[in-house]
């Protein structure tokens, strides 16, 4: 949970300089060096990390990949009846409802994040990963997706929070 903070503290320091990020990109133009240095100079004048909303996400991945392996070897989950028409989180969801719930939180997710690439073509890529993963996530456990889910929920409500308490002590700030 602090780590989530940090990070989307971080990510709505980076949505306010926006626009900044804006006017430089279209004062250098090609010159991606003079770009990089002019970027790294407001963040640093900013005290923003633009990679500060990796940690998290890095973090997760052993619980992911934890998840994943209990689900698949895990004799006693299998048939153990859940809610609704989930008689096994070990297996897939037969009829894809989760993993589209979960691509769309993961849209809504994305829809919060401030894009932080210079590079157009990366962040293209980027609005594509929501699709990716839930294209991915098809054909794993259910109890898996559920867990991506719920963490995307979570960190939702959390980030949305965050980013409401940051704009307004910009606002006092400013004011």
């Amino acid at each position: 949970m602090p780590l989530s903070a940090k990070s989307y503290r971080s990510m709505a320091k980076m949505r306010r300089l926006a626009p900044k990020i804006t006017q430089l990109r279209d004062r250098y133009g090609d010159d991606k060096q003079k770009l990089m240095q002019a970027q790294m100079d407001l963040w640093k004048k900013e005290k923003v990390n633009p990679f500060g909303g990796c940690l998290p996400m890095l973090l997760q991945m052993p619980v992911l990949i934890g998840i994943y392996w209990v689900l698949m070897e895990s004799v006693e989950l299998r048939q153990a009846s859940f809610v609704f028409w989930y008689d096994d989180l070990s297996a897939m969801d037969p009829f894809f409802i989760l993993p589209l719930i979960m691509g769309a939180s993961m849209y809504i997710s994305q829809l919060m994040t401030p894009i932080t690439t210079a590079d157009p073509m990366q962040a293209k890529i980027m609005k594509f990963m929501p699709v990716i993963f839930t294209v991915f996530f098809l054909w794993f456990p259910a109890g898996l997706v559920l867990y991506w889910l719920v963490s995307n929920v979570f960190n939702i409500i959390q980030q949305w929070y965050i980013i409401r308490s940051v704009n307004k002590s910009y606002e006092n700030k400013t004011a």
